[in-house]
């Protein structure tokens, strides 16, 4: 085992102690999870105070002195004694805590497992050999881990009793993955939306306790080469976007529901912080955060995914929901269990694809400049793209094979893109010019079709208007890409100060009615 470069990468951001080729955990804390395990009777944690106070010693008995978020204590306190019910409480001392120990006292184990059983995956898509164990997927390195959900829901299961240790996470671009900061914002600033977000955690820790499930969830850092020797997908120059004959894909536009509750096998787009998760182990409440709180199993990548460049996006496949929900932000409820039904695929994953792609934050007038258009239809490019056609997408940006794109289209595959306002809202881009860029970068990654939940924004009202005028009169990538650099420009000299829907359809004849409603 100490051999192993994938688990050597890992290792100091895990809690348990490696020596002689063997993971355990120390005899202290061994006797703790045990004491746990039988139930308030035999270890006495029955309150929200009590569980912290066995936290803190278990943590003591692994050596880790880094302090937790000051109101931790009483986070615990507050949700777990006065936030729930003693019936709710009862049966959470009661069945679901004793579980949650047993379950991290199989981690040294599952950990054995998964490394014993990852050297010899060899199947994922046409990308046969890859290596899909546990390690730190750096920055600039394109790659996969593939775990258990078993394996994940031991990982949160630390996460909950805060055993990660700390020190070294910041310095290395990785996100806390603990809860005492989820715990200890609702005490400092207490709000439902908050109270609701530990619902969820709670409630996916109920659902594994009673049925741990069997199957597998993938992480993979994607990254575009900017090097085109390189054996992976290309980053593409501005003049790639600007020369290419590529056909707009199919867009269909959906002014109510949700993006996770699309029917057919899609990429369903993450509105993604640069760090993965956003703030869902904090006070972040809104398209991220609540994806990870319905969909828990998403955290487990924060371990080990450092923060995303602009080259990079990260797409996670298998992660199952477990939760109902209603609202967004300070509105935000749990609302009760959710069984996911999706199929699964050979590697035992759940056909759900999530993509997180980061965009620009507050851009304002200079997400009409050129170099930040190219970044953001790269990196939305980046998260659409498939890396089982890298060498299709390297066809496309030499000039010399442009015009060879129409056979390379025939062999999409019907996995098409599921997205909204990204980067809008919170993070401050144009809704209008973020569709036409995810427009552009589904068509150029070969997907088949976009599907665009507006949430009934009022910028978008035209939005199916405008995409039916474009493709009536069948655009190419090209054609699109280039009328959106024109608009931008003028923009960014303040030629113009109306959107780009109202820039664009003055220029189409009043009686077309291809731009009228049906």
């Amino acid at each position: 085992m100490e051999q192993r470069e994938d688990l050597k990468s890992i290792i100091s951001y895990l809690p348990v102690v490696l020596r002689s080729s063997t993971l355990f955990w120390p005899s202290a804390v061994v006797e703790a999870f045990k004491a746990l395990s039988k139930g308030p009777q035999h270890s006495n944690v029955d309150s929200g105070q009590l569980l912290f106070l066995a936290i803190s010693d278990i943590r003591n008995s692994l050596s880790d002195h880094t302090p937790l978020a000051s109101s931790a204590a009483d986070g615990f306190s507050l949700f777990f004694d006065d936030l729930i019910s003693r019936a709710e409480a009862n049966k959470w001392f009661g069945e679901i805590l004793p579980a949650l120990a047993d379950v991290l006292l199989r981690f040294p184990s599952l950990l054995e497992a998964h490394y014993n059983s990852s050297d010899s995956v060899n199947c994922l898509g046409s990308r046969d050999g890859l290596k899909t164990s546990l390690r730190l997927l750096k920055s600039q390195e394109p790659g996969i881990v593939l775990l258990s959900q078993e394996l994940i829901g031991a990982l949160l299961a630390c996460s909950f009793f805060c055993l990660f240790p700390n020190s070294s996470r910041g310095a290395n671009d990785l996100q806390v993955i603990n809860f005492d900061h989820l715990f200890s914002s609702l005490y400092d600033n207490y709000n439902e939306k908050q109270e609701n977000k530990i619902k969820c955690i709670i409630h996916y820790f109920e659902r594994i306790s009673s049925s741990m499930p069997a199957g597998n969830v993938s992480f993979e850092r994607k990254v575009l080469a900017v090097d085109q020797t390189l054996d992976y997908i290309p980053s593409p120059e501005a003049e790639a976007w600007s020369k290419s004959v590529v056909s707009l894909c199919q867009f269909e536009v959906c002014s109510s529901g949700l993006i996770e509750d699309h029917s057919t096998e899609a990429l369903e787009v993450d509105f993604a912080n640069k760090y993965f998760g956003g703030g869902a182990l904090s006070r972040g409440c809104v398209q991220e955060e609540i994806r990870f709180m319905i969909n828990p199993e998403l955290i487990a990548g924060m371990l080990f995914l450092p923060c995303m460049a602009d080259n990079e996006a990260i797409e996670v496949v298998g992660a199952e929901r477990f939760s109902k929900y209603t609202g967004y932000a300070s509105s935000f409820r749990f609302c009760g269990d959710f069984l996911d039904k999706k199929d699964t695929d050979i590697m035992g994953r759940r056909k759900t694809r999530i993509i997180a792609i980061d965009a620009l934050v507050n851009p304002g007038k200079r997400q009409f400049l050129h170099e930040f258009l190219v970044r953001e239809a790269n990196k939305a490019f980046c998260g659409f793209s498939d890396p089982c056609k890298s060498q299709s997408y390297q066809k496309l940006f030499k000039d010399d094979h442009l015009l060879e794109v129409q056979l390379d289209q025939g062999s999409q595959d019907e996995v098409g893109i599921v997205t909204g306002n990204w980067g809008c809202g919170a993070f401050g881009g144009d809704p209008e010019l973020k569709a036409m860029i995810q427009w552009l970068a589904a068509s150029q990654a070969l997907r088949p079709f976009v599907v665009y939940y507006t949430f009934g924004l009022e910028a978008l009202q035209t939005l199916d208007q405008v995409a039916r005028w474009i493709t009536s009169h069948r655009w190419s990538v090209g054609d699109l890409w280039n009328m959106v650099v024109e608009y931008s420009s003028q923009r960014s000299k303040r030629e113009t100060r109306v959107g780009f829907f109202n820039w664009l359809l003055p220029l189409l004849p009043s009686d077309d009615p291809m731009i009228l409603d049906p």
